[in-house]
């Protein structure tokens, strides 16, 4: 066989990217009931805060800081779906496989950014 490079990552490596995913799984899960908790508690106000100068004040920044927690808890939604996508690839044994040229994406990125679908190569093309 002249082509000794390969197609797919093995069992075992398949194994140890999925323990890395669901570490990070977890970790984001917790994240977004820690947000999820501060975006339902910050309504929870209190007795200290009776001035009314100062209420209205911080009325103002609770707005932004509520919606800047929900686009975090988006966010957060998000890299949760793209984790769960790479479990998915890993069971389909398609995981580490550059979606635009077909090649294995190095170990290296795929340890820092476990969901990865595009090699670096790839994803500097697009820039």
């Amino acid at each position: 066989m002249a082509n000794s490079e390969k197609t797919r990552y093995s069992d075992a490596e398949l194994q140890e990217f999925k323990a890395i995913i669901q570490t990070k799984l977890e970790a984001a899960h917790k994240d977004l009931e820690e947000l999820k908790s501060s975006i339902s508690h910050e309504n929870d106000h209190g007795t200290n805060d009776t001035s009314p100068t100062f209420k209205l004040m911080e009325d103002g920044s609770d707005v932004l800081s509520r919606e800047e927690t929900a686009q975090l808890a988006t966010r957060q939604k998000k890299f949760i779906k793209h984790l769960e996508d790479a479990l998915i690839r890993i069971e389909n044994k398609t995981y580490g496989v550059c979606r635009a040229t077909g090649k294995l994406i190095s170990k290296e990125r795929l340890k820092i950014v476990p969901h990865a679908t595009l090699s670096i190569e790839a994803k500097n093309s697009q820039q």
